[in-house]
């Protein structure tokens, strides 16, 4: 039997299910997303699925911690903790243009999709760990007088906001930004919040 025609080892058909899952997320959406599609989509039998996962919810939610935990393994490997907050901004910005790049389906499922409805405790606890690394960036380099003294929250929401629309804009009319766009964009968005 060749390697073409050899049946999917168990890993590799749970890879194929987030896989495929990953891919019509994207495309559309959870709610939009029948199991079956899902089924076809990765090659296996819709029995399979189950044998896997206990339901359609519990596939979003491995693929939101995969996810989540490929892009901060990314933008957190060897963080300049002693570093100024120009410089850690400067490395937070580029490691997550290293993902979004990298890694277009994973990063479109994060950020371009609500995923509030369906998200359980664990998949929350890793956006809260998310969440407070970064408000934790912020109002120490608050405190040292190097971002501007608003809600932590705002600040976030400006960089983020920022970020995604860039990424967003750059997909939808098919001009992502080049490596000197994102260095521009990133020192723009660095002054929006600088004290």
């Amino acid at each position: 039997m060749s390697a073409a025609t050899a049946k999917k080892a168990p890993a590799d058909k749970r890879e194929a299910i987030l896989d495929a899952g990953l891919a019509l997320f994207v495309e559309r959406g959870f709610h939009g997303t029948a199991v079956p599609e899902l089924a076809a989509a990765a090659g296996v039998g819709a029995g399979t699925i189950y044998r896997y996962f206990p339901s359609k919810e519990a596939i979003v939610n491995e693929l939101y911690r995969r996810e989540k935990h490929r892009l901060t393994g990314r933008v957190l490997e060897r963080f300049p903790v002693d570093a100024v907050a120009r410089e850690q901004f400067r490395t937070l910005w580029h490691r997550m243009v290293e993902y979004a790049v990298a890694e277009p389906l994973g990063f479109a499922f994060l950020e371009f999709h609500n995923h509030r409805s369906y998200l359980d405790d664990d998949s929350r606890a890793i956006e809260a760990r998310i969440r407070d690394f970064g408000l934790a960036f912020l109002t120490a380099a608050q405190r040292r007088g190097e971002v501007r003294p608003v809600d932590p929250m705002v600040l976030i929401g400006i960089v983020m906001g920022a970020f995604i629309g860039l990424v967003r804009h750059g997909d939808e009319c098919g001009r992502p930004l080049d490596a000197a766009g994102w260095v521009t964009a990133e020192q723009c968005v660095w002054e929006a919040i600088r004290s």
